[in-house]
């Protein structure tokens, strides 16, 4: 039985780690070790209970007022001291986060192989999103097994030099999450969502916090405002808890009628949410992956995208950050029926609820221990023109 470290710190990494853990556990061939840096505190909690979770060892690096530079130092400092205690084989690590980089830096210090899930995501500009483009990038150069979700993000990875062999094609494990949890939600997570199953308006889904969009916010915020002002429409916002975000979006929402302000939900009751919504318009990494899913048009508030499978495929679009785009993409859908229905039924590009197993799988054949999973292949042909795509400046700022 292999001993592997997996490390996590929010609330993302927890979503699409949790199958993962569960199917570790499960196998014999595996004794994986949880290792929680603590990132996203109340959030990472929370969803690892949803998921019935918990971690073996909790670092707790989180402080106020910390730096992303101070984050990831104390994060590598404590993984570094723990893993130098376990007889770890592998360290897996997901995605992009500040957690990311130091498990995959303290793992490479070690001499224990890194493996990369959710590996060969690329916007193409080092700074949007910031830091999560740098910190991706990074982790590959390190990484001796890389977990692409896509052959898209394959491409990406042969791009970079990267050797095909130490690649696998396994679909998102947010996939396997998803078809998991979106039936599970007993309720919608909060009292101002009581009525929402019987409130016969449409529901947009409204959400932005990323720190490239920060300059952006009182414009973002009067676009959500003036979309409420739609015929039949109710926005829901899941207002992010950071004070920059709250500062600059509540004067402008914070009154209106139409507009439902929660803290962000749960990730069952959260499920349940998108399920109900008829569009979503985000910033959220996740939503670009979740809402192509559910078969919800997903609008992207960013001027670039790592996902461009989803836009490719036509159920996600990009809207850029400033007020005309994100009012005018959405009116627009709320406005013409066929060009919403021409959204809600594209093809999902992300995954088929296998990722879990292939990922495992791929684990195992890195040490010898069984076949290389057959690659995740998309519902349709998008990869190969989406990699091109999203280093295309000018299409991506379309």
């Amino acid at each position: 039985m292999r001993s592997v470290a997996v490390v996590l710190g929010t609330r993302p990494e927890a979503i699409k780690f949790a199958p993962v853990i569960h199917a570790l556990r499960d196998d014999p061939r595996f004794d994986p070790i949880v290792i929680s840096t603590g990132q996203h505190r109340e959030m990472l909690d929370e969803t690892m209970r949803a998921f019935d979770l918990s971690p073996d060892i909790d670092l707790g690096v989180m402080v106020p007022q910390q730096t992303l530079s101070q984050t990831t130092y104390r994060a590598l400092r404590e993984l570094e001291a723990r893993l130098s205690t376990l007889e770890a084989e592998a360290v897996l690590v997901h995605g992009d986060t500040a957690t990311t980089m130091a498990g995959a830096l303290a793992g490479f210090h070690l001499q224990i192989p890194v493996v990369h899930v959710e590996a060969g995501l690329r916007s193409g500009f080092l700074g949007s999103p910031f830091p999560e483009e740098g910190n991706r990038r990074m982790v590959a150069q390190v990484a001796a097994l890389h977990l692409a979700p896509t052959p898209g993000n394959k491409a990406n990875l042969l791009g970079e030099g990267i050797a095909e062999e130490t690649i696998a094609v396994t679909g998102n494990t947010v996939i396997d999450a998803l078809q998991w949890a979106s039936h599970r939600a007993e309720s919608f997570g909060h009292p101002a969502l009581a009525d929402l199953e019987t409130d016969p308006r449409r529901v947009v889904v409204a959400s932005a916090h990323r720190r490239d969009a920060w300059p952006h916010l009182p414009e973002i915020a009067r676009a959500f405002a003036d979309i409420a002002d739609e015929p039949d429409t109710r926005v829901v916002v899941p207002l992010h808890r950071n004070p920059a975000v709250r500062q600059a979006m509540l004067p402008r929402i914070g009154d209106h009628p139409n507009i439902t302000i929660v803290d962000p939900l749960p990730y069952l009751n959260f499920c349940r949410l998108m399920r109900r919504a008829d569009l979503i318009l985000s910033d959220s990494s996740g939503a670009q992956e979740e809402g192509p899913a559910l078969g919800k048009p997903t609008l992207v508030i960013s001027n670039v995208t790592e996902r461009s499978e989803a836009v490719v495929a036509g159920t996600a679009r990009l809207v850029g950050t400033a007020y005309d785009g994100v009012y005018g993409h959405t009116v627009r859908l709320l406005r013409d029926p066929r060009e919403y229905a021409r959204m809600a039924s594209a093809a999902n590009p992300y995954g088929d609820g296998r990722a879990t197993q292939r990922t495992v799988d791929a684990i195992a054949h890195f040490f010898g221990d069984g076949p290389a999973p057959e690659p995740f292949v998309p519902e349709t042909e998008v990869d190969g023109i989406a990699v091109e795509l999203a280093r295309s400046a000018e299409y991506v700022r379309t």
